[in-house]
């Protein structure tokens, strides 16, 4: 079947409004002719109404209802199909235009978008959003309007547009068309050839999250939950940059937000608010770290205590002494497993029997994007394709391949999971992190215990997500 394929520039000819309203994907631009594949039970008296709304003659190439359907899902993605707004066609989206920056926020958080990235090279200029954890172009720019675009940004977030050769970060507080209140985190980094910005969503409202909705399975649940409802210890969740750990505490303090407890955190940056917790936003320009507000929250007689993220020794100290002291502790670290956690924390200089002393709950994650159950087509599975390192733990026959539908919009996945690897610090544990022993591989499969990749390949199995989404994990194992 005939699929049709636009291009970046080519989706700009028109807006998201006119394509859906009219059942038009442009085809091409060429010496003031506009070819647009057109849906076939439309009437020709709509070239008309294109050629006046468009400015330029238009060729008209007649399809098939499905396939123009599938293609303006694909390209012209929508919140839902009864979208009516008024946002400015694409090829607006220019430096030139005075709300370029609002409608392109807008656009992002309909869109379910993490992270705007704007970018610039030598011959283009170009919009990247970060859509389930994949970067998506969206949009390309006029190279020439590009400086007075990255100044508006710089304007709104209250950063200084005359300096283009130092880093800038910088906040902006928005309120998108639907009222809805969330901040953007803005950093701006000078290239080759101009200034990169990146704009990162921050969704403020945590009532939505729930932790038996983010991925735990029943046992490694239950093993988290035991770390959380000790009185005082450390636990500490690993993984990298959006991998989802900053949802896991928000769930986490929802449990333990209580009016008898006294909460405080300090982050870089607040990425959500709860009611009844103190949150504090680091400040490293006039001196308030990390490691600077928990001294002062030792004063503030804290039940529980969320540090951001450990990021120096300095601030693993105080997280150590604030545990000892009777108070239960949670944080985030980059390692690339649960158990590379204490060995992270001996390097930063925490003696081996401290963390021994202190650390409750190792934790590792990563999110996976799930296979949309509407779409998702079965396939005999080939072991060849595993990592040659790597040992199935159990034979596969069959697995999932993503094919693409209205439902998501054609890409084959919806929304995302995330996969832990879990680990209580017991007593026997406990002495062998302070005798520096580390081989504790048997102790774990004792435990039950189970790594990133066996959670992955669970997930593999039952056929929630793809064999691309959990190979990277394999090479953990």
């Amino acid at each position: 079947m005939l699929t049709i394929e636009l291009t970046t520039e080519t989706s700009q000819l028109i807006s998201k409004e006119q394509a859906w309203h009219y059942k038009i994907l442009p085809k091409e631009l060429t010496n003031g002719v506009l070819s647009v594949y057109i849906d076939e039970n439309q009437g020709n008296e709509i070239i008309e109404e294109l050629e006046i709304i468009t400015g330029y003659n238009v060729n008209a190439h007649k399809c098939n209802a499905d396939i123009v359907l599938q293609a303006l899902i694909k390209y012209y993605r929508r919140e839902n199909q009864q979208e009516n707004s008024n946002a400015k066609k694409a090829s607006d989206y220019t430096g030139s235009s005075d709300n370029f920056v609002v409608d392109l926020i807008n656009d992002a958080k309909k869109l379910g978008s993490s992270d705007i990235h704007i970018e610039i090279y030598e011959e283009k200029c170009r919009v990247r959003l970060r859509i389930d954890g994949l970067l998506v172009e969206r949009y390309k720019l006029g190279k020439n309007e590009y400086p007075s675009f990255i100044n508006k940004i710089k304007i709104m977030s209250n950063l200084d547009i005359s300096e283009r050769r130092l880093p800038q970060d910088g906040r902006i507080f928005f309120q998108s068309e639907a009222g809805n209140k969330f901040d953007i985190r803005v950093s701006v980094l000078p290239t080759l050839h101009g200034e990169k910005v990146v704009m990162r969503l921050l969704s403020n409202d945590a009532t939505h999250i729930d932790i038996n909705q983010l991925g735990f399975n029943e046992f490694d649940l239950a093993n988290y939950l035991e770390g959380v409802k000790r009185p005082n210890g450390i636990l500490l969740i690993s993984g990298p940059t959006g991998s989802g750990k900053t949802t896991t505490l928000y769930a986490t303090l929802k449990l333990l937000n209580k009016e008898s407890r006294n909460i405080l955190t300090i982050e870089d940056p607040i990425e959500y608010t709860l009611e009844g917790i103190n949150q504090v936003q680091l400040k490293d320009n006039i001196g308030l770290t990390f490691a600077a507000a928990l001294k002062t929250f030792l004063r503030q007689d804290p039940d529980v205590i969320m540090l951001g993220e450990i990021r120096d020794a300095e601030t693993a100290s105080m997280a150590i002494r604030a545990a000892l002291t009777g108070h239960l502790v949670l944080s985030t670290i980059h390692t690339n497993s649960a158990w590379g956690t204490i060995s992270r924390l001996i390097d930063m200089g925490v003696p081996p029997f401290l963390v021994a002393n202190t650390l409750n709950t190792s934790v590792a994650q990563r999110l996976l994007r799930k296979l949309c159950p509407f779409c998702k087509e079965e396939h005999p599975f080939d072991e060849k394709l595993y990592p040659r390192q790597f040992t199935p733990f159990r034979k596969i026959h069959k697995h999932y391949l993503p094919k693409g539908c209205d439902e998501c919009h054609y890409t084959g996945y919806k929304g995302r999971k995330a996969v832990y690897e879990i680990i209580p610090i017991d007593s026997e544990l406990a002495v062998n992190i302070k005798n520096a022993n580390f081989d504790v591989a048997n102790l774990l499969k004792e435990r039950k215990v189970k790594n990133l990749a066996e959670n992955a390949f669970d997930m593999f199995e039952a056929g929630e997500t793809s064999f691309d989404e959990i190979y990277s994990l394999l090479f953990n194992f």
